[in-house]
């Protein structure tokens, strides 16, 4: 049986994913690191949304943020992202894993 802190900890990450921005956020991301305005672009939403969905997705621990000047660059999380095959990206959660395939 699952102990109670390995099902938080996935169940909070499903959490920081149950919103489809942040579900868009991640697909730009899986072509690679991109700033919050290189983002809003492509999704066509304000920065300052696009901006608290970082938050969620870095406090989930979904990505990562890395200041390069003036801009923050985001990232995938690699321990928990995975391009193992060339038909999906999984997602490790703990007690679930994840694949969102390539289109």
């Amino acid at each position: 049986m699952t102990d109670h802190k390995s099902a938080k900890h996935c169940a909070d990450m499903l959490a920081a994913l149950a919103e489809p921005n942040r579900i868009s956020i991640i697909e730009c991301l899986r072509t690679g690191e991109k700033n919050v305005t290189e983002l809003a672009r492509m999704l066509n939403v304000e920065i300052v949304n696009v901006s608290h969905h970082l938050g969620v997705l870095r406090t989930a621990g979904l990505v990562l943020d890395d200041k390069q000047g003036r801009f923050v660059i985001y990232t995938l999380n690699p321990k928990i992202f995975s391009n193992e095959s060339s038909k999906a990206t999984s997602l490790e959660l703990g007690w679930c894993r994840v694949e969102i395939p390539h289109n």
